[in-house]
C-alpha cells in the first residue's frame, strides 16, 4: 500500500523549509534552505532565481533526507500545499510572469495608499497589504499596472506555478484585500475601489484581477506535470499531488501552534515579530497599530505584525561567533546562540540601562519608513555581555509590546497564555521567560516549534483528506492531543523590569528618528 505522504513548503523571510509528514502528522523528513532579501533600489524583494533555486534546494535536500532515512526515493506525495511571507505585491501578466520585481513585506512605501484605502474601506489597510501596494503603483504611475492579469502573493505565485491554479487561502488573501464575514472579497470595498480608480480607464475592474479565494480542507488543484518539473528538476516526483489552498506564514503558524478558535493566541518571532489574537467579538474601533486578517477557516484575528524581529540580534551573534572563533574556539553558530541567549537570563531585569533599537527596516507601528539599527549606553549603565544579550532579545519584543497594550489594556481582551513558534524559541527557555515577562502573559512552546509554518502548512494538506471535520477538531483530535510543550508564566521581576526598559525603548525611538535622518 502506498504511504500517505503530506509535503509543506514554507518560504520564509531567512530560510525556505520543507517538512514531509505521515498519515500521523509526524515529520519523517525535512529540508531547507536558506536565503536572505536584497534590498535593490530601495526594494526589499527576492528575485526570480533565489525563489526556484531555493525551492528546489529545499526540496531536494528534504527528498534526500527521505531516502536516507526510509531506504526509497520519493516519488509520491498524497497532498501538498505552500506556504510564504505575507502580503507585498506581486503582479502577473497573462502568462503569469511578475510585471515588477517581488515586493515583500519589508517594504513601507505605501503611507500615501494606505491613508486614501484606510477611511475609504473604513478598516485599517497595513503599508505591507497588497491593495495597498497596488494603489501606490498607481498614484506612483507605474506603466506595468495595465497589464496586469493577477495580483497575487508569494505562496500565490509558488501555488499557481506548480498546479496552474490561481487561488489563496483566506488567510493569506485576508492580506490582499479585505474580506467579509463570509470570507470572500468584501463586495462593497470591491465598489469603492473600482470607483476610485475609475477616471483611470484601466482594462481590468480589481474583482478581475484578485485571486480565487478558499478555505481551509477546500481540493486547491493538482501538481501539474510542469509543476512536478520545476519542483524537482531530478524528475523522481510524480505528478497529481493535491493541493490545499496556499497561505501566509500567519495562518500556517496559528495551525502550527494549535490556535484557530476563539480566544487563543500565538506569537511568531523571527525576521518579523508578530501576534495573532483570534476574537470573540470585533474591535471597538479602527487601530492603525492592529491588522483585522482571517484564520484559514475564516475567522477574525486581530494581528499585532512588527517588521523588525531578530534580524539585528542575530547580526549580533554572529559577530561574536567571529570573535569567538578569532581566538581559536570551535563553536557552531547553535553553540553561539546557546551560550549567548542564557547570558541574557544573568543580566539585569531592564538591561542595565542598555539600548537598543534594532530597525533594520522601516516599522509602520511607530512611524518609521527607514530603519537604523543602533545600540546606545549611557556612562553610568552596567555594560556587561548579559546585560548587551537582555537588551537585544528586550528590544526585539518592545514594538510587539506597543501594540499587544492596544488590545489588552484599550480594549480589554483575554489571553489566557500565548503560543510561541519560530526561531526566536529555538533556545529553549530564554526568549520564552523574557517574552512571558514582557507581555505578563503566560508563554506556551510546544516541542514543534522549530518545524514552524512548514509543518502548518503540511497540516493543513494533510486536512483536506479530513475536511468532514472542523479544523480546530482535526488539530484537537488528530495532530495535538498527545504533543507536550512547555509553559513559563511571567515573572514580577521580569516585568518590571520591562516596564522600565520600555520607558527608555519609548525615548530612544527620538534618537532613532534623528538616525533615520541624518545618517545616511
Amino acid at each position: 500500500m502506498e504511504k500517505k505522504l503530506y509535503l509543506g513548503i514554507e518560504l520564509g523571510s531567512t530560510r525556505i523549509k520543507s517538512v514531509l509528514i505521515d498519515a500521523d502528522c509526524e515529520p519523517v523528513a525535512v529540508g531547507g534552505h536558506n536565503w536572505e532579501n536584497r534590498l535593490v533600489g530601495g526594494v526589499w524583494t527576492y528575485t526570480l532565481d533565489d525563489i526556484w533555486q531555493g525551492v528546489q534546494a529545499s526540496y531536494k535536500a528534504m527528498a534526500t533526507d527521505y531516502e536516507a532515512r526510509h531506504g526509497e526515493k520519493l516519488t509520491a506525495i498524497h497532498g501538498m500545499g505552500v506556504s510564504a511571507m505575507m502580503h507585498g505585491y506581486l503582479p502577473l501578466d497573462k502568462q503569469s510572469e511578475p510585471l515588477t520585481e517581488f515586493r515583500t513585506w519589508r517594504n513601507t512605501s505605501t503611507g500615501e495608499a494606505s491613508a486614501v484605502l484606510t477611511p475609504l474601506f473604513g478598516i485599517n489597510i497595513p503599508l505591507r497589504w497588497s491593495i495597498a501596494h497596488l494603489y501606490q503603483a498607481i498614484l506612483n504611475g507605474e506603466s506595468h499596472i495595465n497589464e496586469i492579469s493577477t495580483i497575487t502573493t508569494l505562496a500565490g505565485y509558488v501555488h499557481l506555478k506548480l498546479t496552474g491554479e490561481n487561488i489563496l487561502g483566506v488567510g493569506d488573501a485576508s492580506g490582499v484585500f479585505p474580506l467579509d464575514d463570509a470570507g470572500q472579497y468584501h463586495p462593497g470595498n470591491i465598489i469603492d475601489f473600482d470607483t476610485l480608480i475609475a477616471d483611470k480607464s484601466y482594462k481590468w475592474k480589481i474583482a478581475d484581477i484578485l485571486p480565487r479565494v478558499l478555505p481551509a480542507g477546500a481540493v486547491a488543484g493538482q501538481l501539474t506535470e510542469a509543476g512536478a518539473k520545476l519542483l524537482d528538476p531530478n524528475g523522481d516526483l510524480r505528478p497529481g499531488t493535491v493541493f490545499c489552498p496556499p497561505e501566509g506564514d500567519a495562518g500556517t503558524g496559528m495551525v502550527a501552534t494549535n490556535s484557530v478558535t476563539a480566544g487563543t493566541g500565538n506569537v511568531s518571532a523571527g525576521t518579523s515579530i508578530f501576534a495573532m489574537l483570534v476574537l470573540k467579538k470585533g474591535l471597538s474601533k479602527l487601530y492603525p497599530e492592529i491588522d483585522i486578517v482571517a484564520t484559514p477557516c475564516g475567522k477574525p484575528v486581530a494581528m499585532v505584525h512588527c517588521n523588525n524581529g531578530t534580524s539585528d540580534l542575530n547580526a549580533w551573534v554572529q559577530l561574536f561567533h567571529e570573535a569567538f572563533c578569532s581566538f581559536g574556539e570551535r563553536l557552531s553558530m547553535s553553540d553561539a546562540y546557546e551560550k549567548l541567549y542564557h547570558a541574557a537570563l544573568e543580566g539585569d531585569a531592564d538591561g542595565g540601562g542598555l539600548m537598543a533599537i534594532s530597525y533594520l527596516s522601516g516599522e509602520h507601528n511607530t512611524g518609521f519608513e527607514e530603519g537604523r539599527p543602533l545600540f546606545v549606553r549611557t556612562p553610568d549603565s552596567r555594560f556587561t555581555l548579559s546585560n548587551f544579550m537582555r537588551t537585544m532579545l528586550l528590544t526585539s519584543m518592545a514594538t510587539l509590546k506597543l501594540g499587544m497594550d492596544i488590545l489588552t489594556i484599550n480594549e480589554g481582551v483575554a489571553i489566557t497564555q500565548l503560543m510561541g513558534h519560530g526561531g526566536l524559541f529555538t533556545t529553549k527557555g530564554v526568549a520564552q521567560k523574557l517574552m512571558a515577562g514582557a507581555l505578563n502573559i503566560p508563554v506556551s512552546v510546544m516541542e514543534t516549534a522549530d518545524e514552524g509554518g512548514a509543518w502548518g502548512i503540511a497540516l493543513l494538506a494533510a486536512y483536506v483528506t479530513h475536511s468532514d471535520m472542523a479544523l480546530d477538531e482535526f488539530l484537537a483530535k488528530r495532530v495535538f492531543a498527545n504533543r507536550a510543550g512547555s509553559i513559563v508564566q511571567p515573572c514580577s521581576d521580569d516585568t518590571k523590569g520591562f516596564d522600565v526598559f520600555m520607558k527608555r525603548f519609548s525615548a530612544a525611538l527620538k534618537v532613532e528618528r534623528a538616525a533615520v535622518d541624518y545618517f545616511v
